[in-house]
């Protein structure tokens, strides 16, 4: 504690992201599910909107949609999963790169100001959902069988390690990767907004409440280096997004590749 500084200031921590339901007796109606919910309506609206209309010379939206779709299908389909077969998946990462992208982003955006993804469950089930494809299109490439020695048998491997390499790989590639995507979604989004949220608290607090000439000065300060963490925060938020689903289109394409 600081001398001369009031204990009443309470910082924010994870109970802070425990909100109440939206309406009293709906339990299950949070701020999360409705952000969810609202990030779906403006993705379906904006691609419809966009694609509605098509044109040789585009509008402004359809030309944002085109840009957009374009990123995803080229940027991180095709470059990961490879151009014979990259297609039949581009609807599936574009809607979760901006779902995963909208949700994130509402973190930053005001009178919202909460990222769906910083509450675990959310990137349980988008990190469950992507380790269900991808072993899925692997198995029915390869068989059950083969699918399991693709992903646990790397090949030049000498067959004096395979019984050391085998659970090794079988942890890594099978049972890790939708832990390692769910943690990393999640713990960027609980971090970010945490410490945003404690720099803005707290420079507030020092700033109106502190009773101190020279804190309100430190407040001041603290509140001018919220707004390049909330500017950081809106990077990270982003780039999470595009990690997510770039690990998940490499998962993809790792699952139906002839070669481990």
């Amino acid at each position: 504690m600081i001398a001369g500084v009031s204990t009443e200031f309470t910082p924010p921590g994870p109970e802070s992201f425990e909100l109440p339901p939206i309406i009293d007796g709906v339990p299950w109606l949070t701020k999360p599910v409705l952000v969810a919910f609202l990030s779906v309506i403006v993705i379906v609206w904006f691609f419809y909107g966009a694609s509605r209309k098509s044109a040789v010379v585009p509008s402004k939206l359809q030309f944002t949609g085109e840009l957009a779709y374009n990123f995803v299908r080229n940027s991180i389909a095709r470059d990961a999963i490879g151009s014979a077969e990259y297609m039949k998946y581009v609807p599936y990462l574009c809607g979760l790169f901006f779902f995963v992208l909208l949700n994130n982003l509402a973190g930053s955006i005001p009178l919202i100001q909460f990222p769906t993804f910083s509450h675990a469950g959310w990137a349980y089930v988008a990190a469950v959902m992507s380790w269900v494809i991808y072993n899925a299109v692997g198995i029915k490439r390869h068989g059950l069988v083969g699918y399991f020695k693709h992903q646990t048998m790397p090949a030049g491997v000498p067959i004096w390690l395979m019984p050391l390499m085998i659970p090794i790989e079988f942890i890594s590639n099978i049972l890790v990767r939708p832990i390692s995507l769910s943690l990393r979604l999640f713990a960027n989004m609980f971090a970010g907004h945490l410490l945003a949220g404690v720099f803005i608290l707290g420079g507030e607090y020092l700033v109106f409440e502190s009773g101190k000439i020279l804190l309100s000065g430190v407040g001041v300060v603290t509140l001018i280096m919220a707004v390049a963490i909330a500017g950081l925060e809106v990077f990270v938020q982003a780039i999470q997004a595009y990690i997510f689903v770039v690990l998940t289109a490499q998962y993809i394409g790792s699952a139906i590749s002839d070669e481990h």
